[in-house]
């Protein structure tokens, strides 16, 4: 799968989700830090990109569609995050991407949680909670 990652993330996070077997590029990459969330949500939509990012803005469905942008993926973190607590997170993510798509959803990764948001034609729209039992 394409992924973008945002700002906040390291080559450590780029690595894990590269060992998993995605495309992924980050902000970085492209020269794209400071640039208004919108320009990178149609950069992401672009490309077919999954934004993976801290930014809560893009939990907003009415601003930044995940069904457009191919998903997007906000990783929500404690005020001052270990990296260590990050990159927990983030393989929490990369564990449930096994078991289910994010593409055209809005996921919120919490601590032990998965939020997802669903918006298709076929589905109601609203939050899903999948909760991770890896441990």
């Amino acid at each position: 799968m394409k992924f973008k990652l945002d700002e906040n993330f390291g080559t450590r996070t780029q690595q894990l989700f590269r060992v998993a077997g995605h495309d992924v590029q980050t902000t970085r990459d492209q020269e794209l830090q400071g640039c208004s969330d919108q320009h990178l949500y149609e950069v992401c939509c672009a490309e077919q990109r999954c934004l993976v990012t801290l930014d809560l803005d893009f939990s907003d469905v009415t601003r930044f569609s995940p069904a457009q942008a191919n998903g997007i993926v906000v990783i929500r973190v404690p005020r001052n995050p270990s990296l260590a607590l990050l990159e927990k997170l983030v393989r929490q993510f990369l564990q449930m991407l096994t078991q289910m798509p994010v593409e055209k959803k809005l996921w919120i990764v919490e601590i032990a949680r998965i939020r997802v948001h669903e918006s298709g034609e076929d589905t109601e729209p609203g939050f899903k909670e999948k909760e991770d039992n890896s441990g």
